[in-house]
């Protein structure tokens, strides 16, 4: 018989032991080894059969084991210094605290977090990143309060068929038998978070508490007995369901997620948070719910949303238009209309939130741009992406003006760098993770040691992809007797190449086979072989990227290669940190630019590894010629087969003559000191760069702190600032059509324009009903192509000389001839104001009717 019900019934520790449970609860262990090592010791045999589960080894370790350790004075020292080490790091003042005007508290929604394989509420990058985030942020101080959905199944767990194809299996998850607490009242009641839904029907969700360093993430959960079964399964899965499925767990992240963050702090006492970053557009109704409070207190909807802009940022996490969510904008109107609609906030405002270019549609990243200030891409390239992506939404702005900024993802080198590594670092480099300075220390460790630590790494790899190799095998129906071979699968002496993400076309998992024969010449080769590890999940509904994981598995299930190629499948963090650590190569080959970051190959460079990647994301800003290498992108070639044949053959010649080479490239020592010179070069020149401290430090200082800023001026004395913008920019936006360039004369060129002079232009603005100081003039002026475009625009502001009677005013200034070749300039009329954040924000510019004053001249 089956049970109808789960649930874990966790055991009453002693008191001396209480401090364990401390530990156990906050998720801190994950990246502390020395904490891990005392779970270790409590049960050593349970702590490897419950794969490293704190919560699941206090649930299944005996209470003799237990009442003997109480009485044990050695470990209860350790238990009390691991408790004191972990009172001190919640506590003690870090970077953030000595900031100035830092925000008081920063809300930060995401729809997944990779936090450990222990809490399984994640699918693939966009979670990860959002896991390293709180983790950075805990270890800096950043006072973070964050929001996700508990998701009782997960994401999902993946098989192989015996043909190879993928398979989903969806475990139920007890959050009592997780690193969780149940948010409650003070009368000891749990919080209930409600949202009307249509027809009167009410969604209600409780609310877990996970404690990740000193980061609370508030996990929302719709399991509770209040909700109807279609209610109750609304956090199911991740990224299950349909559009209706997915509409209401994204009300449930953002409305439900600030009610939960309101609910909290009124319990606990910890302060509100003055900026709210929403993390992709899933949570872009959280700005709606702010706007509802806002109105509900007396401001306008222009007022409220003017206050609720200045404390949001906006991160865009995909350059694919499919990965953005969009939703029906009837489904919408149904939502927010009628019976359930909000009295101060009407539908047709919302509406127009999420309005874009194709009618009936309601996209959630345009909502997120328009509710958020400050908005950014994830590396320089994916910024560029995403300008040329969203341009429509602020049109006629060249795309270099679309305000949409870049902070390249990190990574958290405690979570990712192999444990062997960090001691290290600890030991010779003590400031090197903590501060990120002193990487170029790393000259300093000998071959020896970095060879001998990338060899350990390597060897646990391989000793690990032996045992899920195995079981793989077993659950595709072979029998233990014909699995003898995998006892010499993979070689922990061979050159070992690494493949792992999720398996979306653009990836181009199968990118490798393009060339069969020549693949197997390389895994066979007698000199220099090669081997690779590859893992990755498609979507449970991507009946593509299915395929290409079971064109993957037929291939390394052939007989000849299968013990140099091997697909480990159900990808998860535990393995992921295994790969990034054990693998000497890690291979990355999307369609450019179509990655938006792709941060493993990050971790990978962390421990030593060296990366073998198209020129995509984080990868194309820094790679620098020798701290890896690039695959050549063939980007003109328009047929997709064509492509992939040309950059799959580049892929293989890297391999086999510039990788391979270099690998087995050793002298009578046997080390291979060409292969650790780029390993050191590699270290030393992206190590400061792509850890998640730098990204988290970045966040602070280009986006929290201007966010908090703002909106610590737009609320103050009772929202005073947010009326008065809201007012201009109504004012501005009505009388916007009456603006107008009307007359621009250029003086001092002379008859032969030469480098160093200055062009003198005045411009004739009509006003409308605007004030010259609701307006910036500016000149754009440099390089024109052959249609008279400026190319890479510079900008001057021009001054206001005089103001008539009749509406208009002159307004002059001076250009720059600061370069050879074909010169052009233009004047634009931009909105001004203290307020914006950008010229674009308003999304309105006057040019001239005719080009006004182009010189296309020669300058000498």
């Amino acid at each position: 018989m089956r049970a109808i019900r789960r649930f874990t019934v966790r055991t009453v520790l002693p008191s001396e032991l209480a401090s364990l449970g401390e530990l156990v609860q906050n998720l801190r262990w994950s990246w502390h080894p020395e904490t891990l090592d005392l779970f270790a010791e409590v049960d050593p045999v349970t702590w490897e059969r419950v794969g490293h589960d704190p919560v699941a080894l206090l649930g299944a370790v005996e209470p003799e084991r237990l009442r003997e350790l109480a009485a044990d004075r050695r470990f209860l020292r350790r238990l009390a210094d691991a408790a004191d080490d972990l009172r001190e790091y919640m506590t003690a003042p870090r970077w953030y605290q000595s900031l100035p005007d830092a925000a008081r508290a920063i809300g930060y929604f995401s729809p997944e977090y990779g936090i450990a394989a222990a809490l399984p509420q994640y699918s693939g990058g966009l979670g990860i990143l959002a896991g390293d985030h709180l983790k950075a942020a805990s270890d800096l101080g950043v006072p973070i309060l964050a929001v996700g959905l508990l998701y009782r199944h997960g994401y999902f767990t993946q098989s192989l068929s015996p043909e190879g194809w993928q398979l989903e299996h969806y475990p139920s998850l007890d959050p009592g038998g997780l690193p969780l607490t149940l948010l409650k009242e003070e009368d000891g009641t749990p919080v209930r978070i409600r949202i009307g839904l249509p027809e009167h029907r009410v969604l209600h969700a409780q609310v877990w508490v996970a404690q990740v360093g000193r980061v609370p993430l508030l996990l929302l959960d719709s399991d509770v007995a209040e909700n109807d079964n279609a209610a109750r399964d609304v956090t199911d899965r991740l990224y299950g369901g349909g559009t209706d499925h997915r509409l209401k767990q994204e009300l449930l992240l953002g409305i439900g997620g600030v009610r939960a963050i309101r609910a909290y702090c009124r319990s606990t006492g910890h302060p509100e948070p003055e900026v709210f970053h929403t993390n992709e557009g899933h949570a872009g109704f959280l700005g709606l719910e702010r706007i509802r409070e806002l109105t509900e207190a007396r401001l306008s909807f222009e007022e409220a949303l003017e206050a609720v802009r200045a404390g949001t940022v906006f991160t865009t996490h995909t350059p694919v238009p499919a990965g953005i969510d969009r939703f029906p904008t009837e489904l919408i109107a149904r939502q927010f209309g009628g019976e359930n609609s909000w009295p101060t906030v009407p539908v047709d405002r919302i509406l127009a939130l999420g309005a874009e270019e194709e009618p009936g549609k309601f996209n959630m990243a345009a909502m997120g741009m328009r509710l958020a200030q400050r908005v950014n891409g994830v590396s320089e390239l994916h910024g560029e992406v995403s300008r040329e992506m969203f341009q429509g939404l602020w049109p006629g702005f060249d795309v270099a003006e679309v305000p949409i900024g870049s902070i390249t993802n990190g990574v958290h080198a405690p979570t990712w760098v192999g444990r062997e590594i960090m001691e290290l670092a600890g030991r010779e480099l003590p400031s090197l993770v903590d501060r990120a300075q002193g990487w170029e220390g790393v000259s300093k460790i000998s071959d020896e040691e970095i060879w001998g630590i990338r060899g350990r790494l390597r060897a646990r790899l391989v000793e690990a992809a032996r045992v899920r190799l195995r079981r793989s095998w077993m659950d595709r129906g072979a029998s233990a007797a014909e699995l003898g071979w995998i006892d010499d699968a993979l070689d922990p002496e061979v050159l070992t190449i690494g493949f792992a993400r999720r398996v979306p076309s653009y990836k181009r998992l199968t990118l490798m086979l393009s060339d069969p024969v020549r693949l197997r010449g390389l895994l066979l080769d007698p000199d220099k072989p090669v081997q690779i590890v590859i893992a990755g999940k498609a979507h449970p509904a991507d009946e593509g990227g299915k395929k290409l994981i079971q064109q993957i598995v037929k291939f390394a299930d052939q007989e000849s290669v299968r013990h140099r190629i091997v697909f480990l499948p159900d990808y998860d963090m535990a393995l992921g940190q295994l790969m990034v650590q054990g693998c000497d190569v890690w291979m990355n080959n999307p369609l450019r630019p179509l990655e938006a970051c792709g941060t493993s190959g990050m971790k990978a460079a962390l421990n030593g590894g060296l990366n073998l990647s198209i020129r995509d994301g984080w990868w194309d800003e820094w790679y620098d010629g020798t701290n890896g290498w690039a695959v050549p992108t063939a980007d003109g070639v328009a047929d997709p087969d064509r492509r992939d044949e040309l950059e799959a053959g580049a892929l293989y010649d890297l391999i086999d003559h510039e990788v391979a080479d270099r690998f087995y490239d050793r002298p009578a020592d046997g080390l291979p000191r060409r292969w650790l010179e780029m390993v050191r070069h590699t270290l030393s020149s992206l190590g400061p760069k792509v850890l998640a401290g730098r990204m988290l430090r970045d966040y602070v200082v280009g986006l929290y702190t201007p966010a908090a800023k703002s909106a610590r001026v737009l609320t103050a004395d009772g929202n005073e600032q947010a009326k008065g913008f809201a007012a201009w920019k109504l004012r501005v936006g009505r009388a916007w059509p009456g603006v107008r360039v009307e007359h621009v004369e250029a003086a001092g060129l002379g008859d032969t324009p030469e480098v160093g002079a200055a062009l003198e232009l005045r411009a004739t603005i009509a006003l409308g009903e605007l004030e010259p100081g609701d307006i910036q003039v500016q000149a754009a002026y440099g390089r024109v192509g052959l249609h008279d475009e400026l190319v890479s625009p510079a900008y001057s502001s021009l001054s206001v000389e005089s103001e008539g009677d009749d509406g208009r005013a002159v307004f002059s200034g001076t250009i720059p001839l600061v370069r050879t070749g074909a010169f052009g300039y233009t004047v634009r009329v931009v909105p001004a104001h203290p307020l914006m954040a950008a010229s674009a924000e308003l999304g309105l510019i006057a040019v001239p009717e005719e080009p006004a004053g182009m010189t296309n001249g020669t300058l000498r």
